[in-house]
């Protein structure tokens, strides 16, 4: 492999940043799903989240929650998080620390509650909080739309529960995996740092 220079660096960077704008609206780009960390009582805790919304200047990522949520008084209680994305075909990881802001009934979660589809929607209307423990199976979805989607008007009952989260990005590490030396830097205000992979 050939020495890696800050504009090689910034090439990847920026090749990145494409593959992250487009995972927004494309579900087979692999960055569209990512795992989010959050700390709940000094334990960290992961899971799955859909990339809804990715801005570069600053660097901003976005996802929606059921306010219901435990992820929702984990980030209430301390809003320091990470975000991690991996491509297993380019072989290439990107994980993000972070800041969250949680924005629910505000004109933030509106604009992006007026663009989710009515299928996402019927999401936010169940009975139950995420994670409530059942005495049996249920799909936490109202029994009449389990097949269909609600009406638009019907749907409107979920926004109460619905939730726009923005993760602030304070610092990016960014790792590209070759037989031959792997390629591994962080991106933090404004600057490239190589680090050892």
């Amino acid at each position: 492999m050939k020495n890696i220079s800050i504009v090689d660096a910034e090439s990847i960077l920026n090749r990145e940043i494409n593959f992250l704008e487009d995972a927004v609206k494309n579900s087979k780009n692999s960055f569209h799903l990512f795992n989010l960390s959050t700390i709940n009582q000094n334990v960290p805790e992961s899971r799955t989240v859909v990339l809804r919304g990715f801005e570069k200047s600053p660097f901003r990522l976005q996802f929606n929650t059921d306010k219901r949520s435990p992820k929702i008084n984990h980030l209430g209680n301390n809003s320091n998080c990470s975000a991690l994305f991996y491509d297993k075909i380019r072989k290439v990881q990107l994980r993000f620390s972070c800041f969250a802001t949680i924005n629910n009934n505000n004109s933030k979660s509106y604009e992006k509650w007026v663009s989710t589809r009515l299928q996402s929607r019927k999401c936010y209307m169940g009975d139950f909080d995420p994670s409530y423990k059942l005495e049996s199976w249920n799909p936490n979805i109202p029994i009449e739309y389990l097949k269909i989607n609600p009406k638009k008007e019907d749907s409107e009952i979920g926004y109460k529960n619905f939730c726009l989260i923005e993760l602030d990005v304070r610092k990016i590490d960014i790792l590209e995996l070759h037989h031959d030396g792997h390629i591994r830097f962080e991106y933090k205000n404004d600057k490239i740092q190589f680090i050892a992979p």
